[in-house]
C-alpha cells in the first residue's frame, strides 16, 4: 500500500475515534510525519488526497484543520460519475435518482418547515410566471426545478440523502432543459406536478407526497426515451 495511503486512513481513523474533531488543527508536517511514520512527500500526498472529498482544509501559513465534515463534500465526486454516465444514458440517470428522490419526498411531508413550504411555493410560483412569458428563461425554470428539489431533500431530516441528491441535480440539468425546449407544454406539465408534490408536502402527508415525487420523476424519464432514441418498455 502507498504510504500516501497509510496518511489517509490514519488521518480517518483518528477522526472516527475522536481523536480529531470538525474544526481542530493537525500537528506540524514533522511531528505528523514522524508519528504515522511516514516521509514529509507522503504526507502531502496524504492530505492532497484527503482536502478532495473536503475532509481537511489548508490553509497558507496557518496550518491543515479537520472540515466542518459536511457529508455533501465527500459526496460530491459522485456527481462526476453521474456526468459521465448522463452524456448517453441521461434516462439510466434519472432511474436512479427517481429512488432517493421519492424517499427524500416522504420523511419531507412530516419535516418540513413553514418556511420551507413558503420557500419552495415563491420558487412554483415564479416558474409559472416565467412560463407565461412569450419568450421565457428555460434556464432560470430549471435552476427553479433544482432548488425546489433540493428544498425537499434538506428538509428530509437526512443529511447523506440530502448529499446524494445534490450530487444528481447539477448533472442532469441538459436532459431536463432538452425536455423544456422540446416538449409542447412541458413547463407547464412539470408546474402541476410540483404543485402535486407541494400539496402533499403542505398537508403533511408523507405516501402522497412519495406517490406525487414518482409520478413527476416518471415523467421525466419517459420524456427522456425521445432524448436516447430508445422507445419504452411495451406495458
Amino acid at each position: 500500500m502507498p504510504r500516501a495511503d497509510d496518511v489517509v486512513n490514519s488521518v480517518k481513523r483518528m477522526i472516527l475515534e475522536g481523536v480529531l474533531r470538525p474544526g481542530d488543527r493537525l500537528p506540524v508536517e514533522k511531528e505528523l510525519a514522524d508519528s504515522l511514520g511516514v516521509s514529509r512527500g507522503s504526507l502531502r500526498e496524504g492530505i492532497s488526497a484527503l482536502s478532495m472529498p473536503g475532509v481537511v482544509d489548508t490553509r497558507q501559513g496557518d496550518g491543515t484543520y479537520i472540515t466542518n465534515l459536511d457529508v455533501t463534500k465527500p459526496l460530491a465526486p459522485m456527481g462526476f460519475v453521474v456526468d459521465l454516465e448522463g452524456r448517453g444514458n441521461a434516462r439510466h440517470v434519472h432511474a436512479v435518482r427517481r429512488i432517493p428522490e421519492c424517499e427524500a419526498a416522504r420523511p419531507a411531508a412530516g419535516r418540513i418547515t413553514g418556511e420551507a413550504l413558503s420557500r419552495a411555493r415563491a420558487l412554483l410560483d415564479e416558474a409559472i410566471r416565467i412560463a407565461g412569458e412569450a419568450t421565457h428563461d428555460h434556464e432560470r425554470i430549471i435552476e427553479i426545478d433544482i432548488e425546489f428539489h433540493r428544498v425537499i431533500a434538506m428538509n428530509s431530516g437526512n443529511p447523506v440523502l440530502a448529499g446524494l441528491l445534490d450530487a444528481f441535480a447539477g448533472r442532469t440539468v441538459r436532459a431536463r432543459l432538452w425536455r423544456s425546449l422540446h416538449e409542447e407544454g412541458a413547463d407547464r406539465r412539470t408546474h402541476g406536478e410540483h404543485l402535486a408534490i407541494w400539496k402533499a408536502l403542505a398537508a403533511r402527508d408523507p405516501e402522497r407526497a412519495w406517490i406525487r415525487m414518482a409520478n413527476h420523476l416518471m415523467g421525466v424519464e419517459e420524456s427522456l426515451y425521445g432524448l436516447s432514441g430508445d422507445m419504452p418498455p411495451s406495458t
